[in-house]
């Protein structure tokens, strides 16, 4: 599978990112609007918008960045929010007719904070579920196996679909990608054995699966020790493995390289065994991408 099957969420319009949060600080709805269009122009289908803390308490700015972009590019936009109020003025904002006629995406729900799905009386929307997370016993918890995740994604996309009238299509399943400098405990291959579950569950075929891609790769320095670059190898070394069971939505920087990598490539290859392992093995092995 090549690149041109993946689903680009842009995610530049965010704080995370020094030069956006610049933005963001200054107001400057017109670096916005430029930095919506080269995400567009790159190729991605949404773009995520999270403009941080200040969604909270300055609605109107929200407002303001919301319509801005639209005058900017004709995509959807995927609202990225932990909080029904802040959803509430995304979605009443959102311009259907400028996005050509697309619903945009609420980014996200989970179990344990089920009440945004209230924002779906707002008007027609394409859900984010995390299904790295679950509710047990009152108390919401993080999914640890693969088991959990297949799960919680069929018991919510069952719910999003009997209770809302959604469909398959409607749904992005968020599996969660965990950073490779720090996964001790095996989370990037539970993830991947949980995507391995949903894409082959019958009931879920036509579902659409995601994650924050940039985070598996960070912490890491730019280059490997073959001498060509190290971070984006990565996160094409997850997709790669990802890929074949119907992972295909990613949140992600428009302009880089996503195709699959070789069988033979090294950053591949020993992705492949860092991944095998837990605990201080798997962090000494990472040492072996870069010194």
């Amino acid at each position: 599978m090549t690149m041109s099957a993946m689903t680009i969420i842009g995610e530049r319009i965010n704080p995370g990112f020094k030069s956006s949060k610049a933005l963001f600080d200054n107001s400057d709805i017109e670096g916005i609007q430029a930095l919506a269009v080269k995400q567009a122009e790159a190729g991605a289908s949404f773009l995520n918008i999270n403009i941080g803390s200040r969604a909270l308490n300055d609605h109107g700015f929200m407002r303001e960045a919301i319509v801005g972009i639209q005058e900017a590019v004709t995509i959807p936009l995927s609202f990225d929010f932990p909080s029904l109020k802040v959803q509430e003025v995304c979605l009443n904002t959102y311009s259907e007719e400028k996005a050509n006629g697309e619903k945009p995406i609420i980014n996200s729900i989970a179990e344990p904070r089920w009440d945004m799905v209230e924002a779906l009386n707002i008007r027609p929307c394409r859900i984010v579920v995390m299904a790295s997370e679950r509710m047990e016993e009152g108390v919401g918890k993080p999914n640890k196996e693969p088991h959990q995740i297949h799960q919680v994604a069929k018991r919510l996309s069952g719910r999003l679909i009997e209770d809302h009238d959604l469909g398959l299509d409607d749904i992005i399943l968020d599996v969660s990608i965990t950073t490779l400098a720090t996964d001790r405990e095996g989370l990037i291959s539970m993830a991947l054995e949980g995507i391995k579950l949903i894409g082959e569950d019958p009931d879920l075929s036509g579902i659409h699966m995601m994650g924050g891609i940039s985070n598996v790769g960070m912490m890491l320095p730019p280059t490997a020790s073959d001498g060509l670059p190290l971070k984006t190898r990565i996160e094409r070394a997850f997709l790669t493995l990802a890929r074949p069971y119907g992972f295909d939505t990613i949140l992600a920087t428009p302009w880089h390289n996503y195709e699959d990598l070789p069988e033979d490539d090294f950053v591949f290859q020993l992705f492949r065994e860092i991944i095998a392992m837990k605990g201080m093995d798997a962090i000494r092995h990472i040492r072996k991408l870069y010194s």
